[in-house]
């Protein structure tokens, strides 16, 4: 099948402007369980405008949600047939289109690819010959990413409810993509491959599905592969940079400046880059002892939770399940903390906001692109 996305394209990326001098502060609003006697809930993906997705976790199962400043924290379907008991959601955009996995066990066993829209939930078709798939993010054209099948036969994958694709593309030495974690609204895809010829690297990666073109972003100085875990709408890559899959350091890769490394917080040794926004803003968890979730703001590194400026019963600096995992483009960070010795998940909100206009440097963005002609074939999205 043919995918074509209905974006402009993507020769002028611009990005302009300059990070905050002083630290930002934030509201943290507790997310909250999805029933009264869960174990516990994390968010994972914020929007660009700000709604999020997570899962809530019981005894025996758990429930994907979605959440916006204005509606809270809705539950959304478990999987019914064919039965899957754990739903988590992976990616959401802002029509409140959520993408995510159903699963037979909490580790994610017999995996399948699933869509929420209106309330209600269906299984994305998988490429053929494939039975089992994963959905990690979904665009604002409902074109979303993950991966099919697992272990060494794991590739990326791009879902639409019309059809769907393996991402074949591969980089000048032959690297491939087997996980695709996060697609921006231009339709540019981030996520990790293999070098064939070094199993001992990890590869970060981007690539354009309509160009059929790939590229490694790299690694920092001193390291030797790279993970992906984030892309955002001005092409700002974040993950973690290593040697030979060792410990990671955070980075933010652009397209003007190669690889840049992000600084780690105080008290820790290494971290990863989780998203990033329009502005090139960066949040992740670093660690030493315990999980300390942080944000870059393009001049300096602060820890979250020194940031909010109403912590009462949180505590994001002495456990190992807080984390920092995605910020929209109008500043919101979504993550995972510890509130009254339970595990939540937390929304924090910029007060005040953030302008949009902030980012890192100027650049465009490298990747070539072509326009799809009239006539091309049929234009398929989710919904």
């Amino acid at each position: 099948m043919r995918i074509a996305f209905r974006t402009g394209g993507l020769a002028a990326l611009a990005l302009t402007g300059l990070a905050l001098a002083s630290p930002p502060q934030y509201t943290i609003i507790d997310l909250g369980l999805l029933q009264p006697n869960d174990s516990g809930s994390q968010a994972f993906r914020v929007s660009t405008l700000g709604r999020a997705t997570g899962r809530s976790l019981r005894s025996g199962a758990g429930q994907a949600f979605s959440w916006s400043q204005g509606g809270g924290m809705v539950g959304l379907p478990n999987l019914a047939s064919p039965a899957r008991a754990y739903g988590v959601g992976n990616g959401i955009n802002d029509h409140g289109v959520v993408v995510g996995t159903g699963s037979t066990t909490a580790f994610g066993s017999s995996p399948l690819p699933l869509i929420w829209q209106g309330g209600a939930v269906s299984t994305l078709p998988l490429p053929a010959g494939q039975t089992f798939g994963r959905a990690n993010d979904v665009n604002i054209h409902n074109v979303a990413v993950g991966s099919v099948n697992g272990g060494s036969l794991e590739r990326a994958a791009l879902y639409t409810t019309g059809g769907s694709i393996q991402l074949s593309a591969t980089t000048g030495n032959g690297s491939f993509m087997t996980t695709a974690f996060a697609i921006n609204d231009s339709g540019l895809v981030a996520g990790n491959g293999i070098d064939p010829s070094n199993a001992a690297l990890n590869v970060g990666m981007v690539i354009d599905p309509q160009t059929n073109s790939a590229i490694s972003i790299g690694a920092l100085p001193g390291m030797n592969g790279a993970l992906a875990f984030d892309i955002s709408n001005a092409g700002h890559v974040v993950g973690s940079s290593m040697l030979n899959q060792g410990s990671g350091m955070p980075f933010v890769w652009r397209p003007n400046t190669g690889m840049i490394g992000v600084p780690l917080p105080v008290g820790t040794s290494q971290g990863s880059a989780r998203g990033v926004n329009s502005a090139g803003w960066v949040v992740g968890t670093a660690s030493s002892a315990f999980a300390i979730p942080f944000l870059w703001d393009g001049n300096q590194t602060y820890r979250v939770a020194d940031l909010i400026v109403n912590p009462t019963g949180w505590d994001l600096l002495t456990n190992t399940s807080s984390s920092a995992m995605s910020i929209s483009d109008n500043g919101i960070v979504v993550g995972t903390g510890v509130k009254n010795g339970v595990v939540h998940a937390y929304a924090m909100v910029p007060v005040p906001e953030p302008a949009s206009s902030l980012a890192l440097g100027v650049g465009v963005l490298a990747i070539g692109r072509r326009r799809r002609r009239a006539g091309s074939g049929p234009t398929k999205a989710v919904g």
